[in-house]
């Protein structure tokens, strides 16, 4: 089975979210990460979508994916711009790197795909081991609703060589004890009305209790905790909640 973000996946996300695509959370993070002197990390930075605006605007960050397709879609999006971060493959649990950070971010939701409880609370660690002291992790939690198993949707992308890529994703298993969810997505290239590649992909998804979450944070040794719902600094989470946004610091 193959897991998330392959080759036809990552395409279709560059496509589907470009560089300049926001859903207001580039200008959220750029707000939060202004006046951030040293360097910051972007673990799971996929296409660079966050990453390449945060370095336009004069930011040191850099970056690293478990995916080696969204890495070489990164690297392509940055020298299109004149830019070269350090980019490396690695995950989120077992990265290690010769320095700390002043910031470390998770835009986007990227930290649920860590569907097991002990590799996301080893990577929680991890983030906390390379942070220096003081330094703000913040981390996007997107709110899980309307999940019903079986349900199956289509889309449809249009490359710029013609080539029609279809993606049909199915909910396969929502599990309420470990508190994640599955769907299989099935992409598949069109060219000039026949197949011609096809791909699977296991697509998992966490989710967390507000209260939950922060204290999971606390219990790794953050403090300071700031929670945001729907990139409005400091408002409470309530049903109509997109995203959850976690600001912590190292003490």
């Amino acid at each position: 089975m193959a897991s998330f973000y392959h080759k036809l996946s990552a395409e279709v996300y560059d496509l589907d979210k470009p560089i300049g695509h926001w859903f207001g959370d580039v200008e959220f993070y750029l707000n939060k990460l202004q006046d951030c002197k040293g360097t910051i990390l972007e673990p799971a930075t996929g296409t660079g979508r966050i990453l390449i605006p945060l370095l336009e605007n004069g930011l040191s960050v850099e970056g690293f994916d478990s995916s080696s397709e969204m890495l070489q879609l990164c690297k392509k999006n940055c020298k299109k711009r004149g830019l070269a971060p350090k980019l490396i493959e690695a995950d989120m649990e077992s990265f290690s790197m010769e320095r700390q950070y002043s910031a470390i971010i998770l835009p986007t939701g990227s930290f649920l795909l860590l569907s097991e409880r002990e590799k996301s609370l080893k990577a929680l660690k991890n983030f906390y081991r390379h942070l220096n002291k003081g330094g703000k992790f913040i981390v996007d939690l997107i709110v899980q609703e309307d999940f019903k198993v079986g349900e199956t949707s289509t889309k449809i992308w249009e490359c710029a060589n013609g080539d029609m890529i279809t993606m049909e994703s199915v909910n396969v298993e929502i599990n309420y004890v470990h508190q994640y969810t599955v769907s299989l997505g099935k992409y598949e290239r069109w060219r000039n009305g026949s197949l011609i590649e096809t791909e699977l992909e296991h697509f998992p998804l966490r989710w967390y209790g507000v209260e939950e979450f922060k204290l999971i944070l606390e219990k790794v040794g953050f403090d300071n905790i700031i929670i945001s719902a729907d990139y409005c600094e400091g408002k409470y989470p309530d049903t109509n909640t997109e995203i959850i946004t976690f600001e912590a610091t190292k003490v």
